[in-house]
């Protein structure tokens, strides 16, 4: 199921862009934009075709010429950090200024919903947000939106400064990554947040590198070939916005107040419920119905609170007894269990009517038919399955089937968010971008070894700087997450985690390991002041000189010693440590590839991981596993060590496309 979506967005930037009688800036520049220093400043937007445009940024004057399209873009030379300016453009007929701007470290923050999440999501939320006091931290935020095709300017709500004020609102990740550096570096920092909660890396690519990826080139060009019939597209989704419309006015407006319990529904069908309805004579229904139910009460019951459960409702439900709301729901995954008070319950008739409400896929009431009953706190309960009265509400007849999407409907679609949400900040300077993202590719983690990379690569290669050193990509590696296993096995996020940790293969990357600072019940950890800071430790590094350790350990090879395995690492910083005792999570096979836990014990610079289970060791594996709960090697500095394992056997998600 699914409550239908909103497609309002994708028509609007369907529309040609009307040439511009008056010159206008790219929407990323606004008031308190932080400029990246020390590169060539890009300033760019719309005018006229054809005619020139004058930037002022500073003491720097630069005329440009807008193209046949309109577009101009002014190439200013490298600013230095200093006084707030202003950046003025001048076209034929008016005149565009963008006030209080500083020069600064720009850093595109981008990912799903754990780069997404606010300040005032994390831990201790209110002490950090009361302390924020930084007007040289500034925030842009990117609007939500989708596009088949690549659009020139992305939608932004504007810069923020960063105060108590604003900051509950900011990216934390960014907030926090930021405030590492510009608390380090004394230079004021700028974030642009272009994140979509629970989306996959592929929508944030760029068709161009897509078609080169095998398992996403035909779909692609059909998406291309798609938005080429801009009249189909567009006719498509405004038919279906009008539907979406039409069944949400039908959601909110009880046209049909088929509660009352003395109506007379003995000309109303039958159903059966639990069952969707789809399956009983409705295959094409989407919209509001009614069911309606009359049960004998019985004496002893009457004054008593009782309960109603009708297992589940897809999707949405008001419940009514004798004639009265006792609940609704939206979600139709749960089961609905809704107090019936006292006054509505007497002896005789009971009336129960349920006004369901279902936007696309299965309708009605389903689930496990033993839930479906009126519970007595003490008495054997009355059951409802079986046969209901119902009927169709006026307004659904109305709104006829559902009509079908584009096929380019929802943020989960190749290239959308690329098209939407970042080609439009191209050719922006900034140092370069942090990323959280991954959650959402879990499930096809052999494919995102090459999807991920390509992802960076396309990245720089939009900006014209894939030989470029000034473009840095950082991301957080996959946090523990679900219940802890009790034995070795196979794991979808541990597969994720090794394709994240193999992009390091490209140059000016690196990855904040948080195995340790993940929650079983929660995907979206509240600590993101300590991932913050991981990333930053990166940045300070690598693109700003310090003398720091940035990593925790890394797997860098083994030999097997009798039963033992010596195994190696990189970024040992000041010695490898096991965190609250001795090692845990490490694990080891034979040829016969069946894992056992392992023993290790720290030598120096060396693990040596052995079992008794294994004779003649070959290979081994650390916090292999979803949440590998207690996984404790660390260097000296306190940087966890990222998962490994030191086989190639084929993983669970190696078929998956």
């Amino acid at each position: 199921m699914k409550r239908p979506g909103i497609f309002c967005c994708i028509a609007v930037m369907l529309v040609a862009a009307d040439l511009q009688a008056d010159v206008r800036l790219a929407s990323i520049f606004g008031d308190n934009m932080v400029l990246q220093r020390g590169q060539q400043v890009m300033i760019f937007g719309w005018s006229d075709p054809a005619t020139d445009v004058e930037v002022t940024l500073d003491d720097q004057i630069v005329t440009v010429q807008a193209d046949d399209t309109g577009r101009w873009v002014a190439n200013m030379n490298p600013i230095e950090v200093g006084d707030p300016f202003d950046v003025v453009v001048k076209g034929n007929k008016n005149t565009v200024a963008i006030k209080n701007c500083v020069a600064g470290e720009v850093w595109i923050c981008s990912g799903q919903s754990n780069m997404e999440w606010r300040v005032k999501q994390t831990n201790n939320a209110e002490k950090e947000i009361a302390t924020a006091n930084f007007p040289l931290i500034r925030h842009c935020d990117v609007v939500n939106r989708i596009s088949p095709i690549a659009q020139d300017d992305v939608k932004t709500t504007g810069w923020q400064i960063c105060s108590p004020e604003t900051a509950g609102n900011f990216t934390a990740v960014g907030f926090y990554f930021g405030r590492e550096l510009h608390q380090e570096l004394n230079v004021p920092i700028g974030l642009i947040n272009t994140t979509w909660g629970g989306t996959i890396v592929e929508a944030w690519t760029s068709g161009q590198s897509l078609k080169t990826h095998p398992d996403f080139k035909d779909r692609v060009m059909e998406i291309e070939a798609l938005s080429a019939n801009k009249k189909a597209l567009y006719d498509a989704e405004r038919k279906l916005a009008e539907w979406n419309k039409a069944f949400n006015d039908a959601l909110i407006t009880h046209s049909d107040n088929w509660q009352d319990p003395s109506i007379d529904d003995s000309d109303w069908a039958e159903l059966n419920a639990p069952g969707i309805w789809e399956t009983q004579g409705h295959p094409t229904l989407d919209g509001v119905a009614w069911y309606r139910k009359t049960i004998d009460v019985p004496e002893g019951w009457s004054g008593k609170d009782l309960k109603i459960s009708l297992a589940k409702v897809d999707d949405i439900d008001h419940t009514y007894v004798n004639g009265e709301l006792v609940g609704n729901m939206t979600n139709h995954t749960a089961n609905r269990v809704y107090d019936v008070p006292a006054k509505l319950v007497k002896r005789g008739k009971m009336s129960i009517a349920v006004r369901v409400a279902d936007g696309a896929g299965g309708g009605g009431i389903h689930g496990d038919k033993r839930a479906m009953k009126l519970i007595h706190p003490t008495e054997e309960p009355i059951s409802l399955s079986g046969k209901w009265r119902f009927k169709i509400g006026s307004k659904t007849l109305a709104l006829g089937k559902r009509p079908k999407s584009s096929a380019f409907s929802g943020p989960n679609n190749p290239t959308a968010l690329y098209n939407a949400m970042v080609n439009g900040l191209v050719p922006i300077s900034f140092r370069g971008a942090i990323w959280y993202q991954g959650e959402s590719n879990a499930g096809r983690a052999y494919q995102y070894r090459s999807l991920f990379p390509l992802l960076i690569q396309d990245w720089r290669q939009r900006w014209n700087r894939d030989d470029d050193s000034t473009f840095s990509f950082y991301w957080v590696q996959l946090a523990n997450f679900t219940k802890p296993t009790d034995s070795p096995g196979p794991s979808r996020w541990a597969e994720l985690r090794e394709a994240q940790s193999m992009t390091l293969s490209l140059p000016k990357t690196g990855e904040a390991v948080i195995i340790d600072i993940g929650e079983a019940r929660d995907i979206h950890p509240r600590n993101k002041q300590d991932v913050g800071k991981r990333l930053a430790l990166h940045a300070l590094v690598n693109d700003y000189g310090k003398d720091l350790v940035y990593s925790g350990p890394r797997y860098k090879d083994m030999h097997v010693n009798g039963q033992e395995v010596h195994l190696s690492f990189d970024h040992v910083g000041g010695g490898l440590i096991a965190k609250g005792g001795e090692l845990k999570r490490f694990e080891i096979a034979g040829s016969d590839k069946i894992f056992h836990w392992a023993t290790a014990t720290i030598y120096g610079d060396i693990v040596a991981v052995s079992s008794e289970a294994v004779k003649d060791p070959i290979a081994v594996r650390y916090a292999w596993a979803d949440n590998p709960e207690g996984c404790n090697l660390y260097n000296a500095e306190g940087l966890p060590a990222s998962p490994f394992r030191t086989d190639d056997w084929p993983g669970i998600t190696v078929p998956k496309k």
